[in-house]
Order: C-alpha cells, then structure tokens, then sequence
C-alpha cells in the first residue's frame, strides 16, 4: 500500500467517524423532540402517510438479521421507496450501540425494533442542525459514488 492509498483509507475513516458521531447527535435530538418513528411497521405507515418531511432512514441490522428474510423484504421495499421518494438512507451495522443511544422498548418486556428509524423534520429545521447537514452530505456524497446505501457503524462510547 502506497503513502497516497494510506492517506485516503485514514481519510475515509475519519470521515465515517465524523458521521458516526454526527449520526449519534442527530437520533438523540430527534429522539428529545419526538422527530423519530421506530420499528418497521411503524415506519412504514409514516412513509405511507407524510414521505414528504421524512429526511433520513436507517436500516440496522445485525449479523444474525442476515438470515431474517421478511426483514430483508422489509429493507428492499423500504430503500425503493426512499429513492423514489429522495429520502437518504443509511445503515447502521451497530444495533447495540443503537439500543443505547435510543433506549428500551416503550412497552415493557418487549425490545425495541430498531431495524428501520425514520427522522422526520419540517423542512425548515433541517438547515439548522449541523449534525444532520452533515449526515445529509454524507449520503450525497456517498450516491455520487454510487453507493446508494452507505453503512455507518456508531462509534463505541
């Protein structure tokens, strides 16, 4: 490996670094001001009803949801409808680190579903938030390289 191909891999994960970090910031605020839909059902009546402020989805899995088919239909349906409709979309590969970031289940007993997360903000308030300007940049970038779904993994705390 050259010093140039050296240089441009510790770019690159700096940069996934940077987003990781960016992404956590923006599920937290989304999460303190009820911006957030969670679970794959639920996401799906939210993208059936109002696409239209839905700015970013992610889809997180773990290396046991690889067998999970149903899932894996869910995530086609859910990524064709997101281009169709120029939402971005991200996946996340750490769902532990998701679950703490998000917390429990809102029903007692039940784990959460966090297999696909929506963050829906009015149009208006997305040029505010740095974090998710910067998540938002991120998947534009990463489409222009023609990586239409690019993976996060959230940095461990």
């Amino acid at each position: 490996m050259t010093l140039e191909d050296q240089l441009s891999a510790d770019q690159t994960i700096g940069k996934m670094e940077s987003v990781g970090n960016a992404l956590e910031e923006v599920l937290r605020t989304a999460k303190l001001q009820r911006t957030i839909t969670i679970g794959v059902y639920e996401a799906a009546k939210l993208l059936n009803v109002d696409p239209d402020n839905v700015v970013l989805c992610l889809l997180a899995t773990d290396d046991k949801d690889g067998q999970d088919v149903a899932l894996q239909i869910h995530f086609t349906l859910i990524q064709a409808f997101c281009c169709e409709n120029d939402i971005n979309i991200l996946r996340v590969s750490n769902m532990s680190r998701l679950a703490e970031i998000l917390g429990g289940s809102e029903k007692p007993g039940e784990p959460a579903d966090l297999h696909c997360i929506l963050i829906n903000y009015p149009h208006e308030l997305q040029i505010k938030d740095p974090a998710l300007k910067e998540v938002i940049c991120y998947c534009k970038e990463s489409r222009y390289l023609d990586q239409w779904v690019p993976v996060i993994n959230l940095p461990e705390r």
